[in-house]
């Protein structure tokens, strides 16, 4: 039994063996018909065994297709693509368009193998009575394998290799056809060919076509229009209707005649359709951020999606890193995946419409934004005021993003929105919120120490002295943590930012995320208090989620899940979150920067509900900032002139004039109609300022009033501007705050310039 086993396993072998060469015989009498091929000093006996053992079984019989982005709302926001291609099944193919594209391509396609001798040796008589090539001799199972072949080419040398006019090419193709032919049925055979085969105009695949020229589904293809389309395949471009309507209608009309030919249709169906006037009705499909509703967050989820594909491995060289990224990307564009994000409409609407405050698309001086989930780290919306697009005043560069996410690597400094980051390490390291600096105007603060830095080249950099100003003269006196950080007083943190370490105050940013926007270490030089390291306001904004969760720092993410063609989910990083500092600190932090918004330089900036924010205002103009929360949203803005902020400042512009309403209307917007969070108030004793019932000035001259608050230990600041009011000219108006306030808090007076007096709106 064992040996009868054997033999018949031996026959098998043997015929599969003779089958090879009869094939490889007959590939080869039609390739010596090539003229681009040539001579051929190849025996069918010689590679018989060398053909049977080609490794073809790895070769994916997925074609292209598109990748589909959506939103958290599972509605389409994108597409990416560089083959417009919708994969479908037979049987959402008309049944006309299956027996027209197998009249004009294969007509034996049902009686044959992966190759028709009988079909290439009438190929080969018609193209050597003619002298050049006027038929083809390949079955739809050999197009079928050179598309494949085609498809799984990732590399330029790949496709030419794949095109080549050579016998190996030739044998490879029909060595891939037989593995078709032996594990798929003829339909399944017809199926993805149909899948697969190009029909010119962008569009690859029948279903793409049917869509790109008639706009309908491939099961609603009349007879005409199956004809025009299964014409297409044999030279897409020079068939093109879009480009050549005679062309086409020509050729729709021979493959209408083959039809009746092969009795397909009859005589009168044929002449009927043929009579008919060639109707296109174009869908022209656009892909890419630029066609998406929302470009911006389009394209973080591009590049992010891109990062994911890579892989968590790190590539050892920068050339390795440029393959596996590009190779990466062509698996987005080609892959099929389903790519489901964090985008919530309604947020991104509201962020959209708040960037066109005090600028337009034309203009070089933008508005960003970015809105951030606290305790998830998801990205709900990205936006800018300026046109994302490849067009005259258009940018392809995402503003509000970092540089790995198509962002400039000059991004926006962060201004003063980073003290928040030094009052939180303060906090943490038991200071009092009490605890007060004599701030003048202008100051030297001398001593800072030295911080390890890798990119200098003594290895250390931050130490020695810093002279700076505060952003006018009316900010100077006595602050402590709370009035230090209402009014931004850069003198009072530049002389926090020494107790606490230059170094330590900056370790705390980068646990909340924040990096230069190249991905490089913060630099830890003095300044950096005032923000002066370029960063991005999607990470800006994720840093002040990581507070309103109190201290738990979630990095941004914008992609929940990503599914490939076949349902399988896609490997990802999970979300990484932290508590980077303990909850009772950032409910500090957040107690104190609630009052940036009833008593500080966000002042009339209140969304209506419990908030936090920080202004910021970049050195020399170069921006403006803003940055703030609720327990349940984070939005950080920005405003400058995306050319160079350092070339072309916005001179007179602060945090809180621009990038100010912008969030403002972002928050109100994003938030209306959600349930009012509270935030939570410290428990812990963090030797908070007292506050103290302020004395009545108004009514009081300017000096006397001054004098009477300052002795009752408050610091005073007079308003630049006289206000209308029934008080007598020069005498107090009204204070800011009033009633009472924090102990050496600065109380604001509002000088009377009488009834008639005073600006006018």
């Amino acid at each position: 039994m064992l040996s009868s086993s054997r033999d018949r396993k031996a026959s098998v072998s043997t015929l599969l063996r003779l089958l090879a060469t009869s094939l490889i015989a007959g590939v080869l009498v039609a390739l010596i018909a090539l003229p681009s091929v040539g001579g051929v000093s190849l025996t069918a006996r010689d590679t018989a065994d060398g053909f049977m053992n080609m490794d073809v079984a790895k070769i994916t019989r997925d074609p292209a297709e598109r990748t589909v982005v959506y939103g958290s709302d599972g509605k389409v926001i994108a597409a990416f693509f560089d083959e417009y291609r919708e994969n479908t099944t037979l049987d959402k193919v008309a049944p006309i368009m299956q027996k027209a594209i197998i009249a004009i391509e294969d007509a034996r396609f049902y009686h044959h193998g992966p190759l028709d001798l009988k079909g290439t040796l009438r190929a080969l008589s018609r193209n050597a009575s003619s002298g050049g090539t006027v038929e083809g001799g390949s079955t739809l199972t050999q197009q079928l394998a050179k598309n494949m072949l085609l498809n799984n080419a990732t590399t330029e040398e790949g496709y030419k290799e794949a095109t080549a006019p050579t016998v190996s090419r030739k044998l490879r193709e029909l060595r891939l056809a037989i593995q078709l032919e032996q594990t798929m049925s003829k339909n399944e055979i017809l199926r993805d060919y149909l899948n697969i085969a190009y029909f010119g105009a962008g569009a690859y695949g029948i279903q793409a076509a049917s869509k790109r020229y008639f706009s309908k589904n491939a099961v609603d293809l009349t007879l005409e229009e199956a004809a025009t389309l299964a014409g297409l395949t044999k030279n897409p471009y020079a068939y093109d209707p879009t480009l050549d309507p005679e062309a086409a209608l020509l050729r729709r009309n021979t493959v209408l005649d083959r039809m009746q030919q092969l009795g397909t249709v009859t005589a009168a169906e044929a002449d009927t359709a043929k009579a008919t006037k060639l109707v296109l009705k174009e869908y022209k499909p656009k892909g890419g951020c630029e066609s998406s509703r929302y470009p911006n967050f389009c394209a973080y989820v591009y590049y992010e999606a891109i990062d994911f594909l890579m892989g968590e491995e790190k590539p050892k060289t920068e050339e390795e890193q440029q393959s596996r990224w590009e190779i990466a990307r062509k698996q987005l564009l080609r892959g099929g995946y389903k790519i489901y994000t964090t985008l919530d409409p309604k947020v991104q609407k509201a962020a959209d419409s708040a960037v066109k405050y005090a600028t337009t698309p034309k203009s070089t001086r933008v508005n960003v934004n970015a809105v951030v989930q606290p305790g998830t780290g998801k990205i709900l919306a990205i936006a800018t005021s300026k046109k994302y697009g490849n067009g005259p005043g258009e940018t392809t560069i995402n503003l509000p993003a970092d540089e790995a996410h198509g962002g400039s690597v000059y991004g926006v400094d962060a201004g003063s929105t980073f003290k928040t980051f030094t009052m939180l390490e303060a906090l943490k390291q038991g200071l009092p919120i009490s605890t007060s600096y004599t701030s003048p105007a202008t100051t030297t603060v001398s001593g800072y120490e030295d911080c390890p830095y890798a990119p200098s080249p003594t290895g250390r950099i931050g130490g020695g002295s810093w002279t700076l100003s505060n952003a006018s003269d009316s900010e100077a006196g006595t602050f402590n943590m709370k009035n230090g950080t209402w009014l931004s007083v850069n003198t009072y943190y530049a002389q926090l930012q020494k107790t606490v370490g230059v170094c330590n105050a900056v370790k705390m940013a980068e646990k909340f995320g924040m990096k230069r926007t190249n991905g490089s270490p913060l630099e830890p030089t003095p300044s950096q208090v005032l923000g002066v390291n370029p960063i991005d306001v999607v990470h800006l904004a994720a840093a002040y989620a990581g507070i309103a969760a109190r201290g738990n720092y979630c990095a941004p993410n914008v992609i929940t899940s990503i599914v490939d063609p076949k349902g399988a989910k896609v490997a990802i990083p999970g979300v990484k979150c932290e508590q980077v500092v303990d909850e009772q600190v950032a409910d500090a932090a957040t107690m104190i920067l609630q009052g940036v918004l009833t008593n500080g330089t966000g002042r009339g900036l209140g969304i209506g509900r419990p908030a936090a924010a920080k202004t910021g205002t970049c050195e020399n103009y170069a921006c403006a900032v803003f940055a703030g929360y609720t327990p349940d949203l984070a939005s950080a803005t920005a405003y400058w002139d995306y050319r160079s902020g350092v070339q072309y400042p916005v001179t007179g512009v602060y945090g809180a004039t621009i990038p100010g309403p912008v969030w403002q209307r972002t928050m109100v917007n994003a938030l209306a109609g959600e349930p009012v969070q509270q935030f939570r108030r410290p428990t812990r004793d963090f030797g908070d300022v007292k506050r103290k019932g302020l004395p009545n000035v108004i009514g009081k001259p300017v000096d006397q009033a001054t004098h009477i608050l300052r002795s009752a230990g408050f610091d005073v600041r007079v308003a630049a501007k006289p206000i209308r009011s029934k008080a007598r000219r020069g005498t107090v108006a009204r204070t800011s705050p009033s009633g009472s306030a924090d102990e050496g808090s600065v109380v604001t007076l509002y000088v009377s310039a009488g009834k008639g007096g005073g600006p006018r709106r």
